[in-house]
């Protein structure tokens, strides 16, 4: 099934067709996140896939899309070597 430069092979809009649980839906949103073209900006798809989607509320999709807007958006230490040296 072809996609869109934002679902690029339609997981997401085959998702909304499925009754799917919550663990599904991560695994169809890891998916997705993996099959996007190198340098796509992430967070810029995934609100403009809340604005197609989102307004669909009942769908667990819907809320694994928001966790994945909200998540992406935070900024501060990831972790690793030079954040243990630094604090």
């Amino acid at each position: 099934m072809k996609g869109d430069a934002l679902d690029p092979k339609a997981l997401i809009r085959e998702a909304y067709h499925m009754d799917i649980g919550p663990a599904e839906c991560r695994t169809i949103f890891l998916d997705w996140a993996l099959s996007l073209p190198e340098g796509t900006d992430t967070l810029a798809a995934l609100e403009a896939l809340l604005r197609r989607y989102g307004a669909d509320t009942g769908h667990p999709m819907t809320t694994v899309l928001r966790q994945g807007l909200e998540k992406a958006s935070r900024t501060g230490r990831r972790g690793g070597r030079r954040g243990r040296l630094q604090g």
